[in-house]
């Protein structure tokens, strides 16, 4: 699915079927469903069926999201599920995440600002520069501090391409598949989606 994606091709469900052992060929949708839950929760990838006369795929990016997160090239992967969980970040620190928290939260999943992740790469470039320059976030320097501290906040292109409910659903669903953590939704962040919606 991901070499597919990368090379902006549909997926057959016939392609599929070759890699999946002939054992388990009646098990086919249950494993297309994992597979799908698994890009959309690591990568930020939603699998579509095209064309069904011909079971046909293809990856889009969750949330409505423009941005592919293939940043690397050919051999980079999506790097969109960060990105909303950095949005998720923000929105549930009241649309103002410090640095510090944001990284904390990241930590959970292993993600260090300064050291190089096996999906997401570093992140620090990533967070503060990339995303940055493509308007998904904003990130300055917090007015009076001394020593300097950073915040985080939702750039337009976040606004403009999602919103705060879909965000704060894909956290629960994300959430949801990790029966360890512990979610607390913002009253403030799910009140001002609601009073827009």
């Amino acid at each position: 699915l991901l070499l597919k994606y990368r090379n902006k091709q549909p997926t057959h469900q016939a392609e599929m079927l070759e890699i999946v052992s002939k054992d388990y060929q009646d098990d086919f949708p249950v494993i297309l469903a994992l597979a799908s839950e698994c890009m959309r929760l690591v990568f930020g990838v939603d699998v579509k069926e095209v064309d069904p006369s011909d079971h046909s795929y293809i990856l889009v990016t969750v949330l409505g999201l423009t941005c592919d997160g293939m940043l690397s090239g050919e051999h980079g992967m999506p790097k969109t599920s960060l990105l909303v969980l950095l949005l998720g970040v923000i929105l549930l620190e009241d649309d103002c995440a410090p640095e510090g928290e944001v990284w904390e939260a990241l930590g959970v999943m292993g993600v260090y600002a300064g050291k190089e992740h096996i999906i997401y790469g570093e992140p620090r470039e990533l967070l503060t520069k990339v995303w940055v320059q493509e308007g998904y976030v904003e990130y300055r320097q917090v007015p009076g501090s001394d020593p300097a501290r950073y915040e985080f906040l939702w750039g337009p292109r976040a606004h403009a391409e999602t919103s705060k409910l879909q965000v704060l659903e894909y956290l629960l669903q994300v959430n949801h598949r990790q029966p360890g953590s512990s979610l607390i939704l913002s009253e403030g962040a799910v009140s001002d989606e609601e009073e827009g919606a």
